[in-house]
């Protein structure tokens, strides 16, 4: 079963066409990486596909429901089963770890206390950051406010997350983590996961399929394995950009 379904998607701004007709499918449980040269229009599909921007034309369907079509009311009940991590994780200066963590939840549903303190700990244990919940994110490095900004998009128990740039301007080891935290966050969950990214050791490395956009359509749509092998010279060349080859 597919829990994101794009169809003939395009995208225009004012003299220029950043999407042209992209179809895509993400399986339920899976993790899909989406990968291209900068300006190919990662970011772009990653706000369509979360609601943040309309389209110009085609179909986003997330759980068998078009979001396009759907007022910013209706959009939004839509957006409860989704949590987005951002390329810089995107917190709340003014607030405590607890409070950027629970920031959605709380404007949601009236819980206790009590639940979310646990929430909290329990969220903060599985991202490996115990204990930091009355520290600031100035007081964080970059890695910790990525897995705080994981945490976050995980309160409301969303069906699929979506990483923009997940592991940008991270150094290896730190990058690793995050590789990790997302493929474990699946196996824990169950989530979908749609990741944004041009670091090729962690697409290939944590994807189940991985899909490359070139000129605002994907030249390619497999597992890391097809694609690693792929001939396509556009492909060959986003990989191995000095040779041109694998």
């Amino acid at each position: 079963m597919s829990a994101i379904v794009v169809r003939d998607l395009i995208y225009e701004v004012p003299n220029k066409r950043i999407l042209n007709g992209v179809n895509l499918d993400v399986e339920t449980g899976q993790i899909v990486s989406i990968m291209g040269r900068s300006g190919s229009g990662k970011t772009t599909l990653l706000k369509l596909m979360t609601g943040l921007i309309k389209p110009t034309s085609g179909r986003i369907l997330i759980d068998g429901v078009d979001i396009v079509p759907l007022s910013e009311s209706d959009l939004d009940r839509v957006r409860l089963k989704i949590g987005l991590v951002f390329q810089y994780a995107a917190l709340f200066d003014s607030l405590s770890v607890y409070d950027n963590i629970v920031f959605g939840v709380v404007r949601h549903q009236k819980l206790e206390r009590k639940y979310l303190e646990q929430l909290v700990r329990d969220l903060l244990a599985d991202v490996q950051l115990q204990g930091i919940e009355q520290q600031y994110p100035s007081q964080l490095s970059g890695g910790m406010q990525k897995r705080v900004g994981l945490a976050r998009a995980l309160a409301m128990k969303p069906a699929t997350v979506f990483y923009d740039e997940p592991t940008s301007g991270l150094d290896p080891i730190t990058a690793h983590t995050i590789d990790e935290l997302i493929m474990d966050t699946r196996t824990r969950t169950g989530v979908t996961s749609v990741v944004v990214s041009h670091h090729l050791p962690s697409i290939f490395g944590i994807s189940d399929r991985v899909a490359m956009l070139h000129q605002g359509k994907i030249v390619i749509f497999d597992t890391p394995g097809t694609v690693r092998a792929s001939q396509d010279p556009v492909v060959r060349e986003f990989i191995n950009p000095e040779r041109g080859t694998i």
